[in-house]
Order: C-alpha cells, then structure tokens, then sequence
C-alpha cells in the first residue's frame, strides 16, 4: 500500500490538491485494463487531482469512465490548444462529452509560450473570451495556462502582466533551474504567483534527457529516470526547492515509483549528490535557452 501524499491548497481555489497530480498523457494508450491499473494505483496515494488534454490519444476517454463514478472524488482539469474561440468552445465540448461530466474545474489554455498564438487566443474572439465565458457559465470553475520549453517561465511571467488565470503549468528539475536565465525567470515567476494566489504546476521533475539515438523503452518524447534511487532524488529536489504540485510522470510502467518518491520526501539532497546523479546517469536538459 501506499502512502497517502500531502495536500495543500491549490492556490486560492480552496481546493485542497494532493501535491502529486495525475498526468494522464500515460493513459493514452492504456487501455480499460490499464487505465483501472492506474486507478487503483492513484487510490492507494490518495491523488484527487486529475491533468488531462484533448491531445493525449484516449486519455479523455479513461478518464471519463472514472469520473462516471468518481466525479466528486477528483479536481479535474482539461485543456484547449486552439487559438480561436469558436475551435476551442468545441474542443471543450468534446473533451466535457469525453469525460462525461457537465463541468471541469480547471480549464487551461495549453502551451501559451509562442508569441503569435498568445496574440490570438488574447485578442478578439479568440481562446481567452471562451475560457471566461465558460467560468460564466459554470463550465470550469477555474482557468490556467501552462507552458513548455526554455521560455515557458517568461511567457508566463508577461501573461500574468496581461491577465490573472488560476494556475500556471511549467517545467522544472535540477538541470533546467541550472540555466540561470530560466531559474532567474521561474522565480520571478514564483513570486508573482505567490503574491496574487496563483497554484504552480510543474512538469518533467524525473526527466532524463532525450533519447537521441537510443531505443525508446518508454512512451514518453524524453528519456525518463526509471530507477527508484534517481526518481527519488530528482522528485525530492523539486519539492525540496519550490512550493509547487508535482505532474506526474507521462509513463505508466515509471508512475508507481514517481508517486513513491513524492509519498517518501523528507529532504531535499544536497548539491553534490545531485551533480553525482547527472554525471552517473548521464543527464542532459530537454531544452536550451
């Protein structure tokens, strides 16, 4: 059995979020028998929390049928990748169909870190009047955005100038807050959120690097740690240096482990054994600034 993880506040949305939240991009080739696997796995640890995309294959759909029985047992979240309201509305009506629920409580715009796709989901009828109009209406409770890449902390930071969403989504691990520019921009970024009650996601604590030419043993687009040693202490380090929710991991064999280790954090390790673990394990970051 597992051991119930921490909750805490998500930001100012009174909802109290197990500190690891459930990525669901590894259920999208899960399958029933999979995804019930998973289930039974997230029950043990007492997650309440639920990411989920219209991009992940069938995710929507496993998804779906724990929420058929479950609704009030999870905060849930899906999201829409497109720029304009009238494509977003119906991916968002498809995703509510998908996870047969008349609601969401978080809604996110995903990956609003290119310049030209934030000028059209910000501007007239695009992405952001529908994600308003579907608080209105009692179709999300709360909106976010999230973001991926070396410049997914900045864009953020410059969204927040412009708007207050609920939640911001982004990535952080040891390599990536080694780019001073990207840690000096994650900060900042912290900061603000702090100041004005905004919950912090972050993604890709236990990530490798890119598989480059070796063979993918995973389904994950990265290479990710796999053994319970290195996984506790790139977990710990994140939680250890930041106040943030954890996603977890995007691969259902790596998932039982990556929930260990948040269920097992004590203290963060120290800087030299970090720098052991990079050198040992041969890890590179996912991207350059």
């Amino acid at each position: 059995m597992g051991t119930e993880i921490e909750k805490r506040l998500f930001g100012n949305t009174g909802h109290l979020s197990s500190r690891a939240i459930f990525g669901s991009v590894s259920l999208r080739f899960a399958g029933e028998e999979g995804a019930e696997q998973v289930l039974e796995t997230l029950m043990k640890y007492g997650i309440n929390h639920v990411d989920t995309a219209p991009r992940y294959g069938d995710a929507e759909i496993s998804v779906g049928k724990w929420m058929k029985r479950y609704r009030d047992r999870f905060f849930l979240a899906t999201k829409v990748d497109q720029s304009s309201y009238k494509e977003a509305k119906e991916q968002l009506y498809r995703s509510l169909d998908r996870l047969q629920t008349d609601h969401v409580d978080l809604l996110q715009v995903h990956n609003l870190t290119d310049v030209v796709f934030r000028e059209l989901a910000m501007g007239p009828k695009g992405t952001l009047e529908l994600l308003s109009e579907a608080k209105e209406e009692g179709l999300t409770r709360f909106i976010g955005i999230t973001g991926h890449g070396a410049q997914a902390a900045l864009m953020h930071v410059q969204s927040l100038e412009r708007f207050r969403p609920d939640s911001v989504l982004l990535p952080c691990n040891y390599l990536m807050m080694q780019i001073p520019q990207y840690r000096e921009n994650f900060e900042r970024l912290i900061k603000c959120c702090s100041g004005k009650g905004i919950a912090v996601q972050t993604i890709k604590a236990a990530a490798r690097g890119l598989w480059g030419d070796k063979s993918r043993n995973h389904i994950t687009w990265y290479e990710p740690l796999n053994d319970q040693n290195s996984i506790n202490k790139t977990v710990h380090w994140v939680m250890g240096h930041t106040d943030t929710f954890l996603i977890t991991t995007g691969d259902m064999e790596v998932l039982p482990k990556f929930l260990k280790a948040v269920s097992s954090f004590v203290e963060p390790p120290a800087e030299d054994e970090m720098n052991d673990l990079v050198r040992e394990r041969g890890m590179t970051p996912l991207f350059n600034q």
